[in-house]
């Protein structure tokens, strides 16, 4: 009679383990960092000489860094 209830406590037992251990999947990126144009580093593309104020798109670097969002509360 106490057979059936030892059964029962190691499924749910288990089932528990199971749900603990289970992967938890990454948040997504923000839609934010995804906006970006990346960067090349291409030899012989023309390197620009802004004047002015502008947007100079396509730049041509090694190294752009890594891409996130920091977000921060501020009181007002």
């Amino acid at each position: 009679m106490v057979a059936w209830f030892i059964v029962v406590a190691i499924a749910v037992a288990v089932a528990a383990l199971s749900i603990v251990l289970l992967p938890h999947p990454k948040a997504p990126k923000p839609d934010s960092t995804t906006d970006f144009e990346d960067p090349t580093a291409d030899a012989g593309r023309p390197i620009p000489v802004p004047f002015g104020t502008i947007t100079v798109k396509g730049l041509n670097v090694l190294w752009f860094g890594d891409k996130k969002v920091k977000t921060q509360k501020v009181k007002a």
